[in-house]
Formats: C-alpha cells, structure tokens, sequence
C-alpha cells in the first residue's frame, strides 16, 4: 500500500481536502490542506481514503499511555505528536542517544514511523523532531539558539496566518527573528505588530520565549483512567425486549457492585449492543448526580432502547461507567425510608432529561457578581460539574448581606420624598399607591464592575425599609449628587422583603 500514493480526504464545503498522505504521495507532490482535485492534477493515480480524525485521536491517547514506559508522564500534540518528560530518565537507558534509538526500536517493530527528538523544552523538542536532523539531541549546556538558528520559522508552530506574514517581512528563520531580538527595537515592533494575539500559537514572541525556556509552556498529561465496565456474552442470541430488559437488570446490579468497591457513583453510563451481522448499537446516559440505584439506571436506559432494532438478534451487551464520582455510602433507616415514597431531585431530573431532552431542563445557578440582577444564571440541569452541590464564589460568601425573598424581574422607577439628596427616603409612591417610610436599614453601597461597564455608570445605595403597613422593600438610590455621571440620582424598587 504504501508503493501506491495514498491520501486521507476530510470534505469541505468546497470539496475534498487532504489531511494526510503517505511518501510515496508526498513525494508526488501531494500535501496537507490541498484539494483532491489540484492533488490528482499532480497525482493522477492518487488514491483516497475517508479520515478518521475521532478514530486517530483515541489512537493517540492509546499511544500516549503505552508511551509512558520511556518517562513518568505524557501529553498529546494533536494531530500526530506525543511529548514525553523524560527528565532524570535517560541515564536508565544509557543516555538519550541510546534512549532514542529504542523509541524508534520499539515504534518500528509496532509498524510505524517515527521522528524522535530530545530537547530541555518541549518547543525545542517539537521544532527538532520536525525540522531538524533525525535523532537530534539538544542538552541543557548547549546553545539553542545557535543550534536552532537554522530552522524555518514554522518549528515556532505558529498559525497559517502568521507564517504568511513573518515571511513578507522577510524572517524565514530562527536565526533572522533572533537577530531582531539583540536590540529592544526589534522586539518592541514585533511585538506591537502582534499586540492583539492572545493565543501562544498567533504570538511568535511568546513561542520563541516557549522555545528557549524563558517562559513556562503548561501541558495537559495523559492519565490513564480505569472505565469499570461489565458485559454478557449470550450463547444465544437475544431478539425481545423482555429478555433485553432482563439483562440490562442483571448488569445494571452488577455494576453497582463494582462501583460500591471503588467507592464511586455512575454519573455517565455508556450501553453498546453487538448484533450478530456485526453492526453495534451504542446509547449513552448522563445523569445529574452520582448514584448506585440500578432500578434508576434501569429506568432511564429503558427510554433508550424503544427504538433498538435488534436484527437477527444481539449476542453481547456491554455496560460501561466512562464518568464516575466518588460517592459516600450511608445506612438507611428502613422506617423513614418505608415513609417517605417521593422522588429525589437528581432522580427526577434525569427523568424529565430522558424524556425532553438534556438542554431542555435548566436550573439557576450563583455567580460571583455584586450586582442583584447578575448574581445568578441559568444553565443546565445534566452538566459535566456537579450540578447540585453550591457552586463557590470567588469574591466570598454572600451570605453577610442580606437580600430579598423575592427580585423583581427587572427593577421599577419608583418617585421619592426625602429630606436630603443623600440620605433616605420618607415616602415614595409606586404602582400607584404611596408608602410611608417607617423604618430603614442602610446604606449598601454596590460599586459597578469595572471590568465590564464602562466608567460612565452610576454606583448605587441599597436600602431595605418598611411601611406603615408593616411591608418592607428593597430600594437603591442610582447614583449620588454631584457624581458627575449625569443628573440628579434616580431611586428603583427592586425586590420585596419577607
């Protein structure tokens, strides 16, 4: 196969792109981010194959695991790339020459091609292992920037876009972007001509620091995570939904078991199904909260499968747990739990969820913001973190102040008598009633959030009072005199008081 020029296609709206393409179709020409069509101009015998980008991307995780016997951890570096710290390792190995050599060793006998590069950063290791010579060692007493003067500026793995304007400007090197750094000049117009990059990969000034080690490169390593997972293998094949929903029973208790000795609860569940002409049938369930309740699992699985066409009949089914929480066994007490028959809310969460749909069931949720009206948001009810534990805040606990039973959905212009411009009202009319003020608590001064309006918005000044009636209100004064934002202050209602 690979005499014959072969490529991998993605299509686009405009057609077939290349992803891949073995030598032999690199060698005619064929390159990444071509169309099929100008590559068979090239190539008239290319031939093309379907990609896999998901089915390429769990390849990597698989070798990114299997790869952490040359060090104590790895990361991925999509689309074709492992980064491995081998740090204080390579001595095990008889230095990093040897070390390498049985990298490409262990690669080659597994049938695949490899470019192997050992560098003090991973910037250094990635540029050597794509530009630079085979098996190229870089130590931490050498000078990099003398041994990578003469890679192209694409070892920087700098976006498209960029590449394209380095190179107008005539830096087509490491070398040439190194000698405009000697002077702070160089840097600063760098700099400013790149002044609104914020990502690493449109920024050259902060790979090139990546690259020599004057700024830290965070990577995500690669842990390998247990899935529990249990399955039946059925000497005859099953076609009813009787004996479907006797089995899921029986796996749905087993893997209760293996979760209870883990100490951990399902939150994400995955059911596949092999059918005896060899297609596979998969449903997922996400669930709002971690639980060990098979009849539950149970239950939500059983929406699911309504619509499974078992063929000729299912021979394996497998239940798999790819999201577990730790979870806290307790003893029940038999009595309350004989009394009390109603429906926990995670449970019942997941029911509406199975029915609707996920995006259909929403809950409020706090937000760290001073402001009433931001101080919470919708989102959903089956989202990855844990959707009914209180989130923390990270401007601190609100619980100080004291705040309203109920906000109105959007604050009422209410009219005011006061005896001061500053201070507190004596009366104020709204909806059309007049409410003489009894008692008042306050001020609350609330500041805008800087970083989100502009400097032009007023500050206000929360009071909570009571009418004659006994009713109590929650007001702000929008603004103070003399603020030098706009006329004389304005005053809302904005929530009522218990």
């Amino acid at each position: 196969m690979d005499a014959d020029p072969l490529a991998l296609i993605t299509e686009t709206a405009h057609g077939p792109r290349i992803d891949a393409a073995n030598e032999a179709g690199l060698a005619a020409g064929v390159g990444r981010g071509m169309m099929l069509a100008d590559a068979r101009t090239l190539c008239p015998g290319l031939a093309a194959a379907p990609s896999d980008p998901a089915g390429d991307l769990a390849f990597l995780e698989k070798l990114a695991i299997w790869a952490q016997r040359w060090g104590p951890w790895s990361a991925l570096d999509p689309p074709d790339g492992l980064l491995v710290d081998i740090s204080a390792v390579a001595h095990l190995f008889g230095g990093e020459v040897k070390l390498m050599c049985d990298v490409e060793a262990a690669f080659a006998r597994r049938g695949l091609a490899v470019r192997v590069a050992a560098a003090p950063t991973a910037g250094a290791a990635w540029a050597l292992a794509h530009y630079g010579p085979r098996g190229a060692v870089l130590r931490t007493d050498d000078d990099t920037m003398a041994r990578l003067s003469g890679l192209p500026v694409a070892a920087l793995r700098l976006d498209d876009d960029v590449l394209t304007v380095l190179r107008r400007l005539g830096l087509k090197r490491l070398g040439d972007m190194s000698g405009r750094f000697d002077g702070k000049g160089g840097r600063d117009a760098i700099m400013r001509r790149f002044r609104n990059r914020r990502s690493a990969a449109a920024n050259p000034l902060v790979r090139m620091d990546q690259l020599l080690g004057h700024v830290p490169e965070p990577l995500l390593p690669v842990v390998l995570q247990h899935m529990p997972l249990v399955q039946r293998r059925l000497a005859e094949p099953v076609r009813h939904r009787e004996l479907l929903d006797q089995i899921m029973r029986d796996l749905a208790a087993d893997m209760v078991r293996v979760l209870e000795g883990k100490g951990q609860g399902a939150r994400r569940m995955d059911l596949g199904l092999w059918r005896v002409d060899g297609e596979v049938l998969f449903r997922s369930l996400e669930l709002a909260a971690a639980t060990l309740d098979a009849a539950h699992i149970c239950q939500l699985f059983a929406a699911k499968l309504d619509d499974i066409d078992a063929g000729f009949g299912i021979e394996i089914i497998r239940l798999r747990a790819s999201w577990a929480q730790p979870y806290s066994l307790a003893q029940g007490d038999i009595e309350e739990a004989a009394e009390n028959h109603g429906t926990s809310l995670p449970a019942c969460i997941d029911r509406l969820g199975a029915r609707l749909g996920a995006n259909a069931i929403r809950r409020p949720a706090p937000r760290a913001s001073y402001i009433p009206e931001r101080a919470q948001r919708w989102e959903r009810a089956q989202r990855w973190q844990a959707p009914l534990e209180p989130e923390p805040t990270s401007q601190g606990e609100f619980g100080l102040y004291c705040r309203p039973l109920k906000l109105l959905d959007k604050a009422e212009r209410i009219s005011v008598l006061y005896a001061t411009p500053d201070g507190y009202p004596k009366s104020f009319r709204w909806r059309a009633q007049l409410h003489q003020v009894i008692r008042v608590e306050g001020p609350e001064r609330i500041a805008p959030e800087w970083w989100r309006e502009r400097s032009t918005v007023r500050l206000r000044d929360y009071y909570r009072i009571e009418d004659g009636e006994g009713r109590r209100y929650w007001i702000y004064r929008h603004g103070i005199v003399g603020d030098g934002r706009g006329a004389l202050p304005d005053w809302y209602l904005q929530g009522l008081c218990a």
